[in-house]
């Protein structure tokens, strides 16, 4: 999968990935996977739900459905963060 540009993704997405990037987001291990940011439920899970459907952000490892696991980004999470930092 191609990584997507700045301008595919909302300014609250590429936020949503740098919080991911910094180690402060869970999700939950289903399909439609439902974010916590430091603890508190993510306000925009239609964004967190985008993101885990485009492929740059996964749970770190398994777990029973339903239970919260850190959110890591994907290789192609990571390239979206370096192409936006090249071009800020």
């Amino acid at each position: 999968m191609a990584p997507r540009t700045d301008s595919e993704l909302s300014c609250r997405a590429l936020a949503l990935l740098r919080v991911v990037a910094a180690g402060r987001a869970e999700i939950t291990c289903s399909s439609e996977p439902d974010m916590f940011i430091d603890g508190v439920p993510c306000c925009d899970q239609y964004a967190a739900h985008a993101l885990a459907r485009r492929g740059l952000i996964v749970q770190t490892g398994p777990a029973e459905l339903g239970k919260r696991v850190r959110a890591r980004l994907t290789p192609a999470g990571a390239a979206v963060l370096g192409v936006v930092g090249e071009a800020a």
